[in-house]
């Protein structure tokens, strides 16, 4: 059905492009998402074009578009937009549940719009002109969706996740992002198909997750992906953790414990490369409990869960940065302080979790804390820790090798020995002392304490 409705405003690049090709001929609208943002009073980041001219005519009318792919795509340059113009299609045969085996062109805008994943994906909508109001072509109802906040699929949902099977992560995604339910038929579809889902690639559920884990409340995406059969199949040492019985104020099993941390754990909104690591830690960070269940107890749980999350986290293709902190953070998160700890207990217990890691360790254990129902917020004895930690830097300890007085160098000059393993044992040795007692990390003193260590006899 076509609607008239109140103009979207569309930025002028793109109004620019969609005349450019309704002049030469063809037809040409707006499409997908930013069709669906637009109408939610959401600017969209990107802007598609979607035209029943061949990628050879599209060509015809931009000189210098760039046609790329072979599923007639072609990448317009106008003004400070990049505007992806695509060839009205229809694909069939998806072999792997993701790349249509075939791709043909056509000219109707509504066999394009049917092979679309959801009601609200697939409008599209020409711009106005000469006082004409634009035009709205919504044939599946995704402005009713829209309105009544459900993401419903396209056609017989079964199809369309057959066709790609991210779809249902999408569906989920969609679902949390944006605070709404999925269609009872769709989610039905979704329970049938989940077993689909065996076949995505780490990057594409990677994509998926981060996304979920943007949302105020993460939670809901992964009770949803539980709820229909999607976690048991990409993430199976999450699901089980329902079966794993959990001592907490708000958590009946390790698996609500870990969503309800999840949700505490803060985004880091300085470092796009970090951005995920604490509700990542969160979420994992007591992943290995169902292994180590023995009596109640979960034994040694933080170095199961630390091996687990390093498995899922690569399976993920998440990169090596954060695979690292995310683990390190799993790994030693189970400290246990207490006010009889000693200046140098203080400094080694910096020295081993790495002070640039002391902040999101407290975060994670702040997390865990409210994660456990905890009554009040505050945790005296981390902030005593705190600021013990911050007393030790003020005094300026050491607490890497980085920070002693003298390196390598130093010790072979002092010492007249070459590169060998001596020179980092006798490193490691002074180490040792100025943990026990800062001030001996004076050159003076580490040289001194360096000849009286020396090489190794023998």
């Amino acid at each position: 059905m076509t609607q008239t409705l109140p103009e979207i405003r569309v930025p002028a690049d793109v109004e620019r492009v969609v005349a450019r090709l309704v002049a030469a001929g063809h037809e040409a609208y707006v499409v997908g998402g930013c069709v669906r943002d637009a109408l939610r009073g959401v600017d969209p980041h990107d802007w598609d074009v979607a035209t029943s001219a061949t990628p050879e005519d599209i060509q015809k009318v931009f000189r210098h578009a760039l046609y790329l792919n072979r599923f007639g795509t072609v990448v317009v340059r106008e003004g400070q937009h990049e505007i992806e113009v695509t060839t009205y299609r229809v694909e069939a045969d998806y072999a792997d549940h993701r790349h249509p085996t075939e791709v043909a062109f056509t000219d109707s805008l509504r066999e394009d719009l049917a092979r679309r994943d959801f009601t609200m994906n697939a409008m599209a909508w020409r711009p106005g002109n000469e006082g004409k109001p634009g035009e709205l072509v919504d044939p599946f109802g995704g402005q009713r969706d829209l309105d009544a906040r459900i993401v419903r699929a396209v056609g017989e949902p079964r199809e369309r996740f057959q066709e790609d099977a991210l779809r249902m992560l999408r569906a989920v995604r969609f679902a949390t992002r944006l605070g709404f339910v999925i269609d009872p038929r769709t989610a039905e579809a979704i329970r049938e198909c989940a077993s689909l889902a065996e076949s995505l690639s780490g990057e594409r559920i990677q994509q998926e997750i981060t996304k979920m884990l943007d949302a105020e409340k993460p939670s809901t995406a992964f009770r949803m992906l539980s709820d229909l059969g999607l976690l048991a199949v990409i993430c199976p040492e999450l699901e089980i953790a329902k079966d794993t019985p959990q001592d907490k104020a708000v958590a009946q099993n390790v698996f609500d414990h870990s969503l309800a941390t999840m949700d505490a754990s803060p985004l880091d909104e300085r470092d796009p490369k970090q951005r995920y690591v604490m509700r990542l830690a969160g979420l994992f960070h007591d992943i290995g409990k169902p292994a180590t269940f023995a009596d109640g107890h979960f034994h040694q749980h933080e170095f199961v869960g630390e091996a687990k999350a390093r498995e899922i986290l690569r399976r993920w293709r998440f990169d090596k940065e954060t695979v690292t902190q995310v683990t390190h953070l799993i790994r030693n998160h189970m400290f246990w302080y207490q006010t009889e700890w000693t200046g140098s207990a203080v400094r080694r217990f910096v020295r081993k979790v790495g002070l640039e890691n002391i902040p999101a360790l407290f975060a994670l254990r702040k997390a865990d804390n409210i994660g456990s129902g905890a009554r009040s917020p505050r945790m005296y004895a981390l902030e005593s820790l705190w600021e013990r930690v911050q007393e030790e830097i003020r005094a300026a300890s050491a607490f890497s090798l980085k920070d002693l007085a003298i390196d390598g160098n130093d010790v072979m000059k002092e010492l007249g020995i070459a590169p060998s393993p001596e020179v980092g044992r006798i490193l490691n040795e002074l180490f040792e002392r100025v943990t026990e007692e800062p001030k001996l990390n004076t050159r003076e003193k580490l040289l001194e304490l360096a000849r009286e260590i020396g090489p190794a006899k023998g």
